[in-house]
C-alpha cells in the first residue's frame, strides 16, 4: 500500500512538473514574440506566437496577440524597417546649398556604403504643389544615426516622412 501511495505521489508530482515546464515554455515563446514584434519582425512574432500556443492552447494573450498581428502587419513591418534605416551610423555628412533630390541621393549612397548594402532605401518625394523645390540644405553631421540626418534634413524642408513597405517617403508637413 505504500510503494502504490508512494507511486501515485510521485507521477503527481512529475505531472506537476510538466505543467509547469509547458507553461513556461509557453510565457517564454510569447515573451519572444512580444519582443519581435517590438522589433518590427512580425514574421518572427507569428512564429513564437504559434509555438506559445502550441504549447498552451489555451494562452490568451498569444492567442489576442497573433489575430493584432494580422490587423497590424504592415504597421509592425514599417516599424522595423524604420529601426533597421535608423540604426546605420553616418561617419560624415556635409552638404552645402543642395536640394532635398541631392541630399537623399547622398544619404542614399552613404547608407547603403555603411550597411555594406544590406540597407538600400529608396526614396520617394510626394510634393504635387513643388513645396520643395526652393527649399536649400546646409549641414555638417559627423557620426550620426540616419535616423538623425533624416530628422535634420526634414526639419529643413518643413517635410514629414513614413516608411512604407518599398519606400521611404518624404512629403511636406
Amino acid at each position: 500500500m505504500k510503494i502504490h501511495t508512494a507511486l501515485i505521489v510521485s507521477g503527481l508530482m512529475i505531472s506537476g512538473a510538466f505543467a509547469q515546464n509547458v507553461a513556461q515554455q509557453a510565457e517564454t515563446a510569447y515573451a519572444k514574440g512580444v519582443a519581435a514584434e517590438k522589433a518590427g519582425d512580425p514574421v518572427s512574432a507569428r512564429t513564437h506566437y504559434a509555438s506559445a500556443l502550441k504549447a498552451n492552447p489555451n494562452h490568451a494573450n498569444a492567442r489576442y496577440s497573433i489575430g493584432q498581428l494580422k490587423l497590424n502587419v504592415g504597421a509592425i513591418a514599417a516599424k522595423g524597417r524604420e529601426a533597421k534605416f535608423g540604426e546605420v551610423m553616418v561617419p560624415a555628412f556635409q552638404l552645402d546649398n543642395a536640394t532635398l533630390q541631392e541630399a537623399l541621393l547622398a544619404l542614399s549612397i552613404i547608407i547603403e556604403k555603411q550597411s555594406k548594402d544590406e540597407v538600400a532605401p529608396n526614396f520617394v518625394i510626394e510634393d504635387p504643389k513643388n513645396q520643395f523645390a526652393e527649399r536649400r540644405i546646409t549641414l555638417n553631421l559627423k557620426n550620426i544615426p540616419a535616423r538623425g540626418v533624416m530628422k535634420y534634413l526634414t526639419d529643413q524642408v518643413s517635410a514629414k516622412v513614413r516608411y512604407d513597405e518599398h519606400a521611404v517617403v518624404l512629403a511636406p508637413r
